[in-house]
């Protein structure tokens, strides 16, 4: 190791000199501690170092050792199911060495257990040729997750060596003959967390992503390998959305980043995600799952690596050909550690104190995400689907986070104070959300459902639009100034509002919803839609309609706590909303 002299001390910031063999984003052991710092500045010999543990009791004349290292993650079985901080420290074993629930400065931690016995199995042979991103066997990580042990990026050969067995982390696995002679390979790869792994194509995203969020599922989708921006006020519901996404979203790898989140909201992850069952394999969810616990009272530095960290074990997951969710709650903390870092290193601000390179630095990040074909002779394809929430100050969306965001984020699920104030979950305000998958997404649900789905999902939004435009009358002359058209619309836009979009996270029937059972949902909401206005045309009256349909509107409220299984019940609902009209219209004397 190289070494250098701390010169002066800033908080998370140390500047260094006689570094003249230090690069930038090298890896350093600062002080008597040992702690982990990045060199994140050059100037001749004088190196600024981002430490990522607390600070004090360092100081000038403190020695610095470089490792001429990035900051990588250590790849390989023993990931899944684990929860690490922000650097890749696993804290489960980090309590047991410390015997401390407070982050001790300087231990060192292997992220990966050595000890553990995995049992692989060979899918080539002694004599194949293999390239970077080629499958040679595979490890049961758990009951759903099938490790895929890969060729390294930047290597190709002939196997020479392998074998089916029990083997540890760093035990030979196999030996190829490379064109620098017989290289040995283990389990385990080692990655930097701010390069992205390559790829060999990137393609266009078109299949949904399956969230039982009716909200997002039916107006606003996004796409497997697609972008999306979660901004809102506190207690708009952002983590909330967030978690139900991780429960349920049908990827098959989730990491969920909580960067910048307070302890307990982590907390109620870590407690609550080992008890819940994946509806699609009868196990637990977080044998899925990957967590990366930053929280806000942790070093404002390694909250900045945090995400890095997250999108980089994704990447590895997506070369496997895994589907792949990423949680960051919330980047808004991982701006601000940035802006606190530019401080230090008295960069010139941007707006509101952020550095000028906010912007490309999000866009680093969201670039990561994507379908793709990965490297590898079987040209498996993978996927990543960034998802970030975003905390402006009073929910104000002008900010510079918020902004940059949706200049590369493209879905926009608008969370709404107004909303949450009124008790409606989740608070995605429907008016000023966007996604600019729908058109490409719906069009594969329609061919799935075998109907046009976008245009049942076209239709609902124009209700909710025409509702808002139509309150803004009410609340001057009067619900009774309007026409029975309209009044119907309102009827119908509540349907939309309260028994579709409004939806309990902690209700076992409606927390979670399939595509089957919304689109059941809203064709029945559609049909009494439809029948309404077809009563109205023939001779009805709205108070009439209204009160010869009471008992079918309560059916359609109850709808969303009816279970999956049951689903008949509410195509049944849809023949009785017509039976209904016809008694409607037999009353009034309408033939």
């Amino acid at each position: 190791m190289k070494s250098g002299t701390i010169i002066s001390v800033s908080g998370p910031l140390v500047t260094a000199g006689g570094m003249e063999d230090a690069n930038i984003q090298d890896i350093c052991r600062v002080g008597e501690f040992g702690l982990l710092g990045e060199v994140i500045e050059m100037r001749e010999d004088v190196a600024s170092i981002q430490v990522y543990e607390e600070t004090s009791m360092i100081g000038p004349g403190d020695r610095v050792e470089v490792t001429g290292e990035p900051l990588s993650v250590e790849l390989g079985p023993g990931i899944m199911a684990q929860m690490f901080d922000g650097i890749q420290r696993p804290l489960d074993t980090f309590v047991e060495k410390t015997s401390s629930h407070y982050l001790g400065r300087g231990v060192e931690v292997n992220p990966l257990d050595r000890e553990t016995e995995w049992e692989f199995t060979k899918k080539v042979e002694v004599g194949d040729e293999v390239s970077a991103g080629d499958i040679v066997g595979v490890v049961p990580e758990t009951s759903i997750i099938e490790h895929r042990i890969m060729v390294p990026i930047g290597v190709s050969g002939t196997v020479k060596a392998i074998e089916s067995g029990t083997f540890r982390l760093e035990d030979t696995l196999y030996v190829l003959e490379t064109e620098n002679g017989e290289q040995e390979f283990t389990m385990m790869q080692k990655w930097p967390v701010r390069q992205g792994r390559p790829y060999s194509q990137k393609i266009n995203p078109v299949d949904p992503l399956v969230t039982g969020q009716r909200v997002i599922d039916s107006l606003f989708p996004v796409a497997k390998g697609g972008t999306a921006a979660i901004p809102g006020p506190f207690g708009a519901g952002k983590t909330v959305v967030q978690q139900q996404i991780a429960k349920w979203a049908d990827v098959d790898i989730v990491v969920y980043v909580g960067c910048g989140e307070r302890g307990n909201e982590m907390t109620e992850v870590i407690n609550e995600f080992p008890t819940l069952i994946d509806p699609e394999t009868g196990s637990s969810i977080m044998e899925r799952t990957i967590l990366i616990a930053n929280t806000s009272n942790m070093p404002v530095a390694a909250r900045e690596a945090s995400v890095y960290t997250g999108i980089a074990i994704a990447e590895y997951f997506r070369d496997m050909g895994y589907s792949v969710a990423v949680m960051a709650d919330s980047t808004s903390r991982w701006a601000e550690a940035l802006r606190e870092i530019s401080g230090r290193l008295e960069e010139m601000p941007g707006d509101e104190g952020y550095p000028a390179y906010l912007g490309s630095r999000l866009a680093e990040y969201y670039e990561r995400a994507g379908r793709v074909i990965t490297l590898g002779a079987d040209e498996r394809e993978g996927s990543i689907t960034a998802i970030g929430a975003v905390s402006p100050p009073g929910g104000d969306t002008s900010e510079p986070v918020t902004q940059n965001t949706l200049r590369v984020a493209k879905v926009f699920w608008g969370l709404d104070s107004s909303l949450s104030q009124r008790r409606h979950f989740p608070a995605i305000n429907w008016l000023n959300s966007y996604s600019q998958y729908s058109e490409s997404v719906n069009k594969t649900i329609g061919e799935r459902l075998g109907l046009d789905w976008d245009g049942l999902v076209n239709r609902a939004k124009l209700l909710l639009q025409d509702e808002a435009e139509l309150e803004e009358i009410v609340q001057l002359v009067g619900v009774e100034s309007l026409s029975d058209e309209d009044r119907i619309k309102l009827a119908v836009a509540r349907m939309l509002r309260v028994d579709f979009l409004q939806q309990n996270a902690f209700d076992d029937d409606d927390t979670y919803t399939s595509f089957d059972k919304q689109n059941e949902m809203l064709l029945a909401i559609l049909k009494f839609d439809d029948e309404a206005n077809r009563a109205l045309e023939l001779g009805s009256y709205f108070d009439e309609i209204m009160e010869g349909t009471q008992e079918v509107r309560e059916r359609i409220s109850r709808m969303k706590f009816i279970p999956e299984e049951d689903l008949e019940e509410i195509r049944e609902l849809r023949a009785q909303i017509e039976t209904d009209m016809r008694e409607v219209l037999q009353k009034g004397g309408v033939n």
